[in-house]
């Protein structure tokens, strides 16, 4: 049930041979959807450094060299520098970030939301979905203590990585996670559910809400997140679907934003995402948008004092960790597992399925 549940969803997304460079950059939709090019005329990302924890990302990437910092392996008790994405789905964030593209006037290949601001790589080990219990918390730690002012999390956490997202937080550092792809469920996945953290859902070319986005009272903005391309390693591209990528589009957003307004704190910063966003759905708030799909142009080009929305700890009426509503089920589940969206496919180039019952030390964690 689980593969067949996993294959029916890659069957909507390019897994064939990359296609020539020169190719992505029209297959990258969500750039004119969201007026990038207009958005670059006010900001690129100068002086922002996104966390990716993840999977790792591949820092020889054509159109990523010289955006990707020396990171760290977490997993590995600190040693490597986050550059060995043997996964594909932590380079596929890293790209719709911070991708700059390639030759001639940088117009081949893949173009991020924000091409000038760094990436930092926090591999924890996603590795067949199971990581060590710390490996998130470390992850989220090691991103503030380097100086990260974004987070972006598309892997699935538990309750143990609470503290640790409520230090960042308090911090100063806007964290920015995966809804999760799971459309029969209302349950937004931790990290995402927690106070704080700007939990993303995703929409397709036509702007409404896609059927794999979880909807949920958590939900406070959207992003595209239906067949978008970006980079993989080994000088590849591929298209994913889920609120991984929609995650990753408002991240590079939120930089941005940031690097036009360096001076604002991380809540000023969240307030303006929500209050810019383009209101869809039921009017105001609502499970399936939040506030609304992300409107990067609008953020750049409203004075910040002219709006006013409450942050993500007032909006999102979040449970505390310990509800079993929000906590993550170790041993998972068909419906659970067959949510991980398309990056998984396309970046790892194998299926793998595993039941497994997870010790008190080790909790599961799946990449959405």
């Amino acid at each position: 049930m689980l593969a067949a549940s996993v294959l029916a969803a890659s069957t909507s997304v390019a897994i064939g041979a990359p296609a020539p460079a020169d190719k992505n950059r029209d297959r990258q939709w969500h750039l004119s959807m969201l007026r990038i090019a207009q958005a670059h005329q006010q900001s690129r990302g100068d002086g922002i450094t996104v966390a990716v924890i993840d999977t790792g990302v591949d820092g020889n990437h054509p159109d990523l060299k010289g955006n990707v910092l020396q990171g760290i392996d977490v997993v590995r008790g600190g040693s490597g520098n986050g550059w060995g994405d043997t996964d594909g789905h932590g380079t596929a964030m890293a790209g719709l970030i911070a991708a700059h593209g390639h030759g001639g006037s940088n117009a081949d290949g893949a173009m991020g939301i924000a091409p000038r601001a760094k990436i930092l790589p926090i591999d924890i080990g996603v590795i067949d979905d199971i990581g060590s219990g710390d490996a998130m918390s470390n992850g989220i730690r090691e991103a503030v203590r380097r100086g990260a002012k974004i987070i972006s999390i598309s892997v699935e956490s538990d309750v143990t990585a609470f503290d640790a997202v409520q230090e960042a937080v308090d911090a100063g550092v806007i964290i920015i996670a995966a809804a999760g792809n799971r459309p029969r469920n209302d349950r937004v996945i931790a990290p995402a559910s927690y106070p704080g953290v700007i939990a993303v859902g995703a929409v397709g070319r036509d702007g409404n809400i896609a059927d794999i986005s979880t909807r949920g009272q958590a939900v406070v903005i959207a992003a595209p997140g239906v067949n978008v391309m970006s980079t993989v390693p080994g000088n590849g591209y591929r298209s994913g679907s889920g609120t991984s990528p929609a995650a990753a589009i408002v991240s590079g957003v939120a930089a941005l934003i940031w690097s036009k307004y360096p001076s604002l704190t991380a809540k000023r910063i969240t307030d303006h995402l929500t209050a810019t966003a383009i209101d869809k759905g039921t009017p105001g708030r609502d499970n399936e948008y939040g506030f609304g799909v992300v409107n990067p142009v609008n953020g750049l080009l409203t004075p910040v004092t002219a709006v006013t929305s409450p942050s993500p700890n007032d909006i999102s009426r979040k449970m505390p960790p310990g509800l079993a509503s929000h906590q993550t089920d170790a041993r998972g589940s068909d419906e659970r597992r067959g949510g991980m969206d398309s990056w998984v496919l396309l970046g790892a180039g194998v299926l793998v399925v595993a039941m497994i019952v997870v010790a008190t030390c080790v909790v599961s964690r799946r990449r959405i």
